[in-house]
């Protein structure tokens, strides 16, 4: 499978120097044979690495993009989105939300977020060619000023939306989903799958528990070293690389659909609030549900009572007010994603003030907790600068490992005169035919499962044993061929 191995010759070895395996040994001390199980995930770890990195590096600079963009809309959208002066008193929502359609006439209403603190309120109006975008007119609260319009998507402005397409799907549309989901599907694998690569590899030693963290600055120069740096920054990074990864495959197209119907199947996913006023059972209520139905001819009046009501209930903070259609009761949701966040919910009668439902976030499943407050961690928001700091770090990190593995690959490459080569060879093949059958027999369904929970993960893996097989064929006939030439 690798560019640089030739059929039918056995692997060449870096040279000079000595093989870098038996180098690492200690004097008078025997070479510890690897194990079938360490010689596969070797395997698994190296093409993995090799192939699946350049989707990790995309990654990796595209999320490192994402997580300025609150520094970012202040610079942009500053005027839209703060007021410069904070009054005592904010005007009625009813005046802010006539001035709102004053200043855009087109459109139906589908949320309001009142303005709190320096923070403007938030008028949303939808318009069919817009399609999933929104027209968010901004209005001081204090004032009834019109800041300005936005084109936003879930109340992101536009530069955030540029960011978040670009980091989920390089502008590409449904097919560009596709390269995060690939990266999210293996980082894990890769992250587990080094770790313990690097323990077996330390566990002789002594200080393996320091060596595990820190790189051993003793060794010489070349591959060794490299490989010390690459394998403890991936330890480092190991906990958040897996709540990356975990957390990108909620968000993914065909993982992420299974994760739903996973949380569905488990009645582990977010609690849905009931609007109706008759009685009738709620429906909908998904976590990546955002905003709410067009509603033409809601009451700018009516949005003064429900917000009174949700704050009699005690809803504090940043909400968001989403009118219902004629008859049913509208929604009012806390949307504070920064520790100790605010995500409690409550359905109001518009005509009466009276609360009709509500949905706290102390009472949703763990489940659906868990995936809340990690989609929040992803998107740099759960801790704030320190979360986006994390963000930066874990992105950073993870192109130097990337970095490093290309390295090691290089500095592997054979560098005799007669057996020269750009990279180095891949390990040897062989390694799944000597594990063990119990581990088979363990091992091949839960590989199947997780084929089948994580589709771009079986289908990527079952491409890498397709084309080894078929390199590993045409390997033995061309080495075939050539043994009665060379008798």
């Amino acid at each position: 499978m690798s560019l640089t191995e030739v059929p039918g010759t056995p692997t060449p070895e870096p040279s000079p120097g000595p093989d870098p395996s038996t180098a690492e040994a200690p004097p008078n001390r025997p070479q510890r044979r690897p194990s079938p199980l360490a010689a596969l995930l070797v395997r698994l770890h190296f093409y993995a690495g090799i192939l699946v990195a350049p989707f990790l590096v995309v990654a990796a600079l595209t999320g490192l993009a994402y997580t300025v963009t609150p520094q970012l809309d202040r610079v942009l959208y500053g005027d839209q989105l703060t007021v410069a002066t904070v009054g005592e008193q904010a005007r009625p929502l009813a005046e802010q939300i006539v001035a709102a359609q004053a200043a855009h006439p087109d459109g139906s209403l589908v949320t309001v977020s009142p303005g709190t603190g320096d923070r403007t309120t938030q008028v949303v109006f939808a318009l069919p060619e817009l399609g999933d975008r929104q027209h968010t007119v901004y209005v001081d609260p204090y004032t009834g000023e019109v800041k300005g319009q936005l084109t936003t998507w879930f109340g992101s402005t536009p530069a955030t939306t540029w960011l978040d397409d670009l980091h989920r799907n390089l502008h590409l549309g449904e097919f560009g989903r596709h390269y995060s989901e690939i990266a999210a599907s293996w980082l894990w694998v890769l992250a587990l799958g080094g770790i313990i690569l690097w323990w077996r590899r330390r566990s002789a030693g002594r200080s393996r528990v320091k060596h595990l963290l820190v790189p051993d600055l003793t060794t010489g120069r070349g591959v060794r070293r490299t490989r010390g740096w690459h394998a403890t920054l991936g330890v480092w990074l190991a906990v958040g690389l897996l709540g990356l990864s975990a957390t990108g495959l909620t968000w993914s197209r065909f993982a992420g659909e299974n994760f739903a119907a996973g949380l569905t199947a488990l009645d582990a996913g977010r609690p849905a609030l009931s609007t109706s006023l008759t009685g009738a059972p709620a429906t909908g209520g998904g976590d990546h549900q955002h905003g709410g139905a067009p509603s033409a001819a809601a009451d700018p009046a009516t949005f003064d009572r429900v917000l009174a009501a949700a704050r009699n209930a005690g809803l504090g903070g940043p909400v968001e007010i989403s009118p219902g259609e004629a008859g049913d009761a509208w929604a009012v949701g806390q949307t504070d994603n920064t520790w100790p966040v605010g995500r409690d919910r409550v359905a109001v009668d518009p005509d009466t003030g009276a609360v009709t439902a509500r949905s706290d976030f102390a009472d949703w499943p763990l489940l659906a907790k868990l995936s809340a407050l990690g989609i929040q961690a992803h998107m740099g928001l759960l801790f704030g600068p320190v979360n986006q700091i994390l963000l930066a770090a874990i992105a950073v990190g993870l192109l130097c490992v990337v970095v490093w593995g290309y390295r090691m690959w290089w500095q592997r490459r054979p560098t005799r005169a007669d057996r020269r080569a750009l990279v180095g060879a891949p390990p040897a093949r062989g390694a799944l035919r000597n594990v063990p059958w119990w581990a088979l027999l363990l091992g091949v369904p839960v590989v199947a499962a997780l084929g089948w929970a994580l589709p771009w993960f079986g289908v990527t893996l079952l491409g890498f044993l397709v084309i080894d097989v078929v390199l590993g064929f045409v390997a033995r006939r061309r080495a075939g061929r050539s043994a009665p030439a060379s008798s």
